[in-house]
């Protein structure tokens, strides 16, 4: 008899059955969010050769996209809130409602938020939602479409940080197969991006036929693919070859083009079972020895990853509080570059300023502005002030404008309020 023939059980026998099916169910999948968590903790999905937890659980797990999307995000949010894993395990929360109460949930208010979404429906979870956090009215884009509240995050990230939310006006654009060679688009775009295609439309001329958006789209993409892949892969017909290679962190255009196309646009790591990455998001070049350790800008050296094998392989060389200090670093350069730019610094020049600005020892945004204007106003005394502008003679008919020496000049302050 099959295990899966249950006609020969009583009513009683079949219903108490399923009761406990359903809270080992319950149970189970709590214990699967937990591990997914210590996964990602671990960084074992990376080294196995998977840029996301997403894609782990696609690929080696063999979940749907959605399963996977919905428990990684679940387990990502249960990480940081463990009462969650709790919730899921005696059926009080399901993962639909993680979902929905995430962005809103903290380690201040996840308990009364839980208790009080406790065995509620989707709908009654986005009505209580609504009750604690109100948000301002949204104009509708289409009278099909009803506002929502999401998670800043990108396709492949695994929940958002607790209390951080925007609004859309509308969903997602879908793109579906019709048959094996044409797709579906399904986009909602705003006046402006609709004035360009109408733009693109009327200077492509009699080259692409009348009311052919598809084609206009098409030529779109194709201008911006040449464009970006010249950019940032040296993708041109010819690409300029040093005299002299030396040990230096730039990659000549013509190893760029070289290890773009033995790795085929795609990341080239590989994890310790074999799989080979493949993603395409967010490639960068990557020093197999690093330049550091006396690695070269060569084709043989150098490997096309995506971001997160890129950051893994680097923890791996030099130490995961190293790349943590030094994303710091980077991240609060970016940071002073652009209050110099708010201050009216011309980009270039505020970029070169927080490039050369020593940050290690700069905990605060705040005091890396300070010391980026110190070293400014330092390196200008030294190569001497420029000339003062000539006078001008005040006009008799024109009372001159005074300046009080003794009026505070105009600070731009942080959102904390500190200078």
């Amino acid at each position: 008899m099959s295990a899966y023939s249950l006609s020969h059980l009583s009513d009683d026998v079949l219903i108490r059955r399923l009761a406990e099916l359903a809270a080992q169910d319950r149970a189970t999948t709590a214990q699967l969010l937990a591990h997914l968590a210590e996964v990602e903790a671990r960084h074992l999905h990376l080294r196995a050769g998977y840029a996301s937890m997403k894609a782990y659980c696609v690929g080696e797990l063999h979940f749907s996209e959605d399963a996977a999307r919905k428990r990684v995000h679940a387990a990502h949010v249960a990480r940081e809130l463990p009462v969650l894993f709790e919730a899921v395990a005696d059926g009080r929360l399901h993962l639909t409602a993680i979902r929905i109460l995430s962005a809103h949930l903290t380690p201040a208010n996840v308990d009364e938020i839980v208790e009080e979404a406790t065995h509620k429906t989707n709908s009654e979870i986005e009505l209580l939602i609504a009750r604690r956090f109100p948000q301002a009215e949204i104009l509708r884009l289409d009278e099909g479409i009803s506002p929502q509240v999401v998670a800043p995050q990108g396709a492949d990230a695994i929940g958002c940080a607790p209390g951080r939310t925007q609004l859309s006006p509308q969903e997602p654009a879908k793109i579906a197969p019709i048959t094996v060679e044409r797709y579906s688009l399904q986009v909602t775009i705003d006046a402006e991006t609709n004035d360009k295609i109408r733009r693109l439309q009327d200077l492509l001329g009699h080259t692409v036929p009348p009311g052919d958006i598809a084609k206009v789209l098409d030529r779109a993409l194709e201008m911006a693919l040449a464009q970006l892949e010249k950019r940032k892969f040296a993708k041109v017909a010819k690409p300029r070859r040093p005299g002299i290679a030396r040990r230096t962190r730039t990659i000549p255009a013509h190893v760029k083009l070289a290890v773009y196309k033995r790795d085929a646009a795609r990341c080239a790591f590989v994890g310790d079972t074999g799989h080979r990455c493949g993603s395409t998001f967010q490639l960068e070049y990557d020093h197999i020895e690093p330049v550091a350790r006396g690695g070269s800008s060569t084709a043989s050296n150098i490997r096309l990853v995506c971001r997160a094998h890129n950051q893994f392989a680097a923890e791996q060389a030099f130490g995961e509080e190293f790349m943590e200090e030094k994303r710091r670093q980077s991240e609060l350069r970016e940071d002073v570059a652009a209050g110099l730019r708010s201050l009216g610094m011309k980009a270039k020049e505020a970029r070169q300023a927080a490039e050369q600005l020593d940050v290690a020892g700069i905990p605060t945004i705040e005091e890396g502005l300070r010391a980026a204007l110190k070293n400014l106003k330092s390196r200008r005394s030294a190569v001497g002030s420029p000339p003062a502008p000539p006078q001008r003679q005040a006009s008799p008919l024109v009372p001159e404008r005074r300046v009080d020496s003794d009026q505070p000049p105009t600070v731009l302050r942080s959102s904390s309020g500190v200078a």
